[in-house]
């Protein structure tokens, strides 16, 4: 399913993503609430924002679809779905808040939540539907917008799927991923090479949530890592390069 961005969202975004770089010969004002959070120094590592694990466990949104086993009481047996203020209903439990919790996490809450009633219970938990996986090109594309990670992708097929580069466009790209959940890291990526068949490795595997901006003028000078505001309205996800 693709979405697009109304032109309004899109003027938004491309604002809110230029902001992030710094054109040649163009100088942003430090930010001292910025420069207080993290040092961006390649000199020093230790003041990187920190990285969270390489491959988290999958983590229950609101709007989730939960089948629930007890297969001692099966009478017990229930499909939930995650309310939009994160609670669930159980039968004969109650309303738990369950949003953001892993799926062993949220076997630990349903059996607390039946301590009253049952004794040490078995329970099963499946996701029978969830939030799908997304990716986002934005800048001088065909079709900016959002799109659902359906299957394995690299940035130029991500790309293609977008429409192709602009006629204003670059083959310069930058590639955002989250690094956890308050920093972003920005890669460059110089398709150049790669179109000319020199250097597959600058087309990067996508993974949900990761966003792809194509500018309109060359850039050289971009700091690597981005406080991540929940005002861009990208779902980034924790994994790291």
């Amino acid at each position: 399913m693709i979405r697009r961005f109304a032109p309004s969202c899109l003027a938004a975004a491309w604002f809110l993503a230029c902001c992030c770089f710094q054109a040649v010969g163009q100088e942003r004002p430090a930010d001292p609430a910025e420069l207080a959070k993290v040092t961006l120094d390649a000199d020093k590592p230790s003041d990187r924002p920190a990285m969270m694990e390489r491959n988290p466990r999958y983590r229950v949104n609101r709007e989730d679809v939960l089948l629930i086993s007890f297969p001692l009481t099966p009478e017990l047996n229930q499909k939930v779905t995650v309310q939009p203020d994160g609670y669930i209903s159980l039968q004969n439990a109650g309303s738990v808040f369950i949003a953001g919790l892993t799926l062993p996490e949220l076997v630990v809450a349903v059996k607390k939540a039946y301590a009253g009633t049952l004794h040490d219970p078995i329970v099963d938990i499946d996701l029978a539907d969830f939030q799908k996986p997304l990716f986002f090109v934005l800048g001088q594309v065909g079709k900016p917008g959002q799109y659902e990670l359906r299957h394995d992708l690299t940035v130029t097929q991500a790309i293609a799927v977008a429409g192709g580069f602009a006629d204003t466009g670059k083959t310069q790209v930058f590639l955002y991923r989250a690094v956890n959940s308050n920093w972003a890291e920005v890669r460059e990526l110089k398709l150049k090479s790669l179109l000319n068949g020199k250097d597959f490795s600058e087309d990067v595997h996508l993974r949900p949530g990761d966003m792809i901006f194509v500018p309109e003028k060359a850039i050289t000078k971009f700091k690597r890592y981005v406080p991540y505001s929940l005002s861009i309205g990208l779902p980034l996800y924790t994994n790291t390069f």
